[in-house]
């Protein structure tokens, strides 16, 4: 049967705004997470002063999704050439 993992609940500041965040992970990682969106989030508004909040959400989400895909491909390519080195 499944494991019944423990659900940690965080208290966070992103973007000058509170929230509560719960999951499985460990509150070390996701405040993690949680700092790194509140940066990635700050980065943007420096840049482009000008847009909503809303707006720089949906830019951060668009960044962290490409960073997400670039590494899945790097890590597929890893891969293929472990793959490879073995079948030599």
């Amino acid at each position: 049967m499944g494991e019944d993992k423990k659900v940690n609940r965080v208290n966070v500041s992103i973007f000058d705004d509170d929230y509560i965040i719960r999951g499985i992970a460990n509150k070390k990682q996701i405040e993690k997470v949680a700092t790194y969106v509140d940066t990635q989030m700050k980065q943007i508004a420096m840049k482009n002063p000008y847009l909503t909040p809303k707006k720089n959400a949906v830019l951060v989400a668009v960044n962290i999704a490409y960073e997400f895909f670039q590494l899945q491909q790097d890590y597929e390519e890893l891969i293929k050439l472990l793959d490879e080195e073995k079948k030599d």
